[in-house]
């Protein structure tokens, strides 16, 4: 197995169970500071060495989340030392076996309040929770709950959010009374990242986003939602064949209709036509039937292999289905979602293309809450914004080029 580059943070991960001093560790920071791979590896070697025939749990936002982001690294290392890995996909369900032990690796998603039910009842001998900060409080606190196995531990990591969420306030600022080993990492501490990759993140964002993508720290948000993007640079769209088409949609009766054309190129993701339609500005609203016809327009013959639909549109993802539309119910974590587009806008794997005005305009005037009730976006002129986030998080879940894209970002 290729030797690994370890900072003393990403070392300190590996070998803090050893001593039995802490009941948990917890590490947040800058996105690409190599903590999520070093809490991934941990957390399997400590289980394998500590116990026999025991359940445990590793939770993400999402099973593939989990699946991506927890499980293709550590797999790599463990494999490398000698163990076996089965992995049941259909019951999300993991089996490690080395060194005469076998134990049982549940992987579960806390997308939102019911996610508490998936892992209710469940007695385990530990837990990983990556991106805490994106979880319900109720899922990650059920999730601990079921942590009752003589010398279990609970293992966190998370990117920064606002200074009032509750898991910073519950865990990171108690930490010490929690019996919390707490580390907080930034780009350096990862020595798979290129100084030039650094320089490249470092460029990327400003503002929020860079306060707490780049330096990793808990702060309000304030201003501009996008406050990167740059309307007078939007590129013309690429000319020639493209290889996939996708459509993304926020539906409106009274509120405002926006559809996103999408073309897959080499890899990239162009916006390079949009419908946006405003009942109360035209003075009519439409019919179901009315936007599954103009959607067909928006696609002009083409192949689209998936349309993306906000899933409160009840009626309209079936008028679609009955057009014989093959429909996706849009994933509708807001503030997951909003991270996710900053960074596909910014690495430059979704672009928006000039014609696409609407896109240009919500852009320009979407903000961010200023009543200081933590993480919320105002509910105004975010139509197309909302549109562009369904694709974006239904490209990273249905794999779209998502792993291309983990492989390129040096996690």
């Amino acid at each position: 197995m290729k030797r690994l580059r370890l900072s003393p943070k990403q070392r300190r991960v590996l070998e803090w169970w050893r001593d039995g001093g802490f009941d948990a560790v917890i590490c947040d920071g800058a996105v690409r500071s190599g903590k999520t791979f070093a809490l991934s590896v941990s957390f399997f070697l400590w289980a394998m060495c500590r116990f026999q025939r025991q359940r445990f749990g590793v939770c993400a936002a999402s099973i593939n989340g989990a699946r991506r982001n927890l499980l293709g690294q550590a797999r790599q290392v463990l494999e490398g030392l000698g163990f076996q890995w089965e992995e049941k996909v259909s019951r999300n369900e993991l089996i490690v076996r080395g060194g005469g032990r076998e134990n049982v690796f549940y992987l579960y998603g806390g997308r939102d309040e019911r996610s508490q039910a998936l892992i209710q009842g469940m007695t385990l001998a530990g837990v990983l929770l990556d991106e805490a900060a994106l979880m319900p409080r109720s899922f990650v606190e059920q999730a601990c709950a079921r942590c009752s196995v003589k010398g279990g531990k609970l293992w966190f990591s998370c990117n920064p959010a606002g200074p009032e969420h509750w898991f910073y306030k519950e865990w990171i600022c108690r930490a010490e009374e929690k019996n919390a080993l707490y580390l907080h990492f930034i780009m350096e501490d990862n020595p798979a990242l290129a100084p030039e990759a650094r320089a490249r993140y470092e460029r990327m964002f400003r503002g929020t986003f860079y306060r707490r993508f780049v330096l990793g720290e808990w702060v309000a948000a304030e201003g501009l939602v996008y406050d990167f993007f740059d309307a007078d640079r939007m590129p013309e769209a690429p000319e020639g064949t493209f290889a996939r088409w996708r459509i993304s949609c926020d539906y409106g009766t009274r509120n405002p209709a926006s559809f996103g054309l999408w073309g897959e190129k080499d890899g990239i993701w162009y916006r390079i036509k949009e419908y946006y339609y405003d009942a109360r500005a035209e003075g009519r609203q439409k019919t179901d039937g009315e936007y599954v016809r103009d959607l067909g327009r928006l696609a002009e013959g083409r192949n689209v292999e998936m349309v993306i639909v906000d899933p409160s549109a009840a009626s309209f993802i079936e008028a679609l289905r009955r057009a014989g539309w093959r429909v996706r119910k849009a994933d509708n974590r807001v503030l997951e979602g909003i991270r996710r587009t900053a960074e596909a806008l910014k690495s430059g794997r979704v672009v928006i293309c000039r014609g696409c005005e609407a896109a240009a305009r919500e852009f320009a005037m979407y903000r961010w809450e200023d009543d200081g009730a933590g993480d919320r976006v105002r509910k105004e002129f975010d139509h197309a914004m909302d549109d562009i986030r369904y694709f974006v998080m239904a490209l990273e879940d249905s794999g779209g080029n998502a792993a291309r894209f983990v492989e390129r970002s040096a996690f």
